[in-house]
């Protein structure tokens, strides 16, 4: 089984010069090395050839974010699985081979996560995947390990392998073959909320989705894009709207009640003072509405929707309004 692990880089010397020791440590001879250039304008490319020759660089003519920038690194690259991890994710000893023998062991298994710890924090979990995530019927994304802005701590509550509903783009996994059959990410997207979309269309297409607690890494997050930066919020609201006009199979009723929900967050967040924030849910409904022509058309070029998508009814009521932090708790 051939893996070509791929990291996208984009003006990313010091995560590079700090990550890529790990990464070669661990691997040995299991796997290729690429470094996806997204049209760098600091160093790094030049980094990698002076100081790791083994790795292999592909250079994208245009930072096109995350979507666009692993689709054309892929393009041409001969390998089973694809391995696209951040260029701020360490990886541990041994954490490839849980993962292969996964894919090897099931055939259905079309993309896995593995467990991903705060780099920070390495007794927690981190924000962007923990230990698996879902969504809820309103299309909100959350974790194992992580709700909004709850994080746990790990006590080995997730050591387990089972299926999900999203897997994060931080250290995502997937056969060559399938993410080719999807023509993989959504570049309308750019970058955020991706990931959830892709998975969302390989199941629609009967595939399965996994976690697998024995293979861990650790994650910085923000590296490119702060959690505190309006732009993600922007990204992340309009994208995750999309992704609900595209795969669910009664958009309709799901994306008004969004809409008033989302309105909701926009006056939390001047209530919190983070006026910006609020402006970008408004910029983003108002970047959703001109997608949906486009949204409608890829919708109907996607023949099965799958109803049973959603792990809660609303985890905004249970968290919000019923005080459950912790995603035991939620029913």
């Amino acid at each position: 089984m051939k893996i070509a692990i791929v990291i996208l880089n984009w003006n990313g010397k010091q995560l590079l010069e700090q990550f890529l020791p790990a990464m070669l440590r661990y691997t040995a001879n299991t796997a290729e090395i690429y470094v996806a250039d997204n049209a760098s304008t600091d160093t790094s490319v030049q980094f990698i050839k002076t100081n790791y020759p083994q790795v292999k660089i592909i250079q994208n003519a245009t930072n096109g974010g995350y979507a666009k920038g692993y689709n054309d690194a892929l393009q041409g690259l001969d390998a089973d699985i694809y391995a696209l991890v951040n260029s701020d994710i360490e990886v541990s000893k041994d954490w490839l081979e849980p993962i292969i023998q996964e894919f090897k062991n099931t055939p259905q298994t079309a993309a896995i996560q593995p467990k991903i710890l705060d780099f920070k924090d390495k007794k927690s979990f981190e924000y962007a995947g923990a230990a698996g995530g879902y969504i809820d019927f309103f299309g909100y994304p959350y974790c194992r390990g992580r709700l909004f802005s709850s994080i746990e701590k790990d006590h080995k509550q997730y050591n387990d392998s089972t299926p999900i509903f999203w897997a994060s783009g931080a250290c995502f996994f997937i056969r060559s073959t399938v993410f080719h059959e999807l023509n993989g990410f959504d570049e309308d997207y750019f970058a955020h909320q991706e990931e959830i979309d892709l998975c969302w269309r390989i199941q629609n297409k009967g595939y399965t989705i996994k976690y697998i607690s024995q293979s861990i890494v650790y994650h910085v997050g923000g590296a490119t894009l702060e959690e505190s930066n309006p732009r993600k919020t922007f990204l992340n609201f309009r994208n995750s709207l999309s992704s609900i006009l595209k795969n669910t199979p009664n958009p309709f009723f799901i994306i008004l009640s969004r809409l008033l929900l989302d309105g909701i967050s926009g006056v939390k967040f001047i209530f919190e003072g983070k006026p910006l924030h609020t402006w970008a849910i408004v910029k983003a409904h108002f970047s959703f509405y001109r997608f949906i022509p486009i949204m409608l058309k890829k919708r109907k070029a996607l023949k099965h929707k799958k109803t049973a998508y959603y792990h809660s009814k609303s985890i905004v009521w249970q968290y919000f309004i019923l005080g459950r932090k912790k995603f035991t708790n939620i029913k």
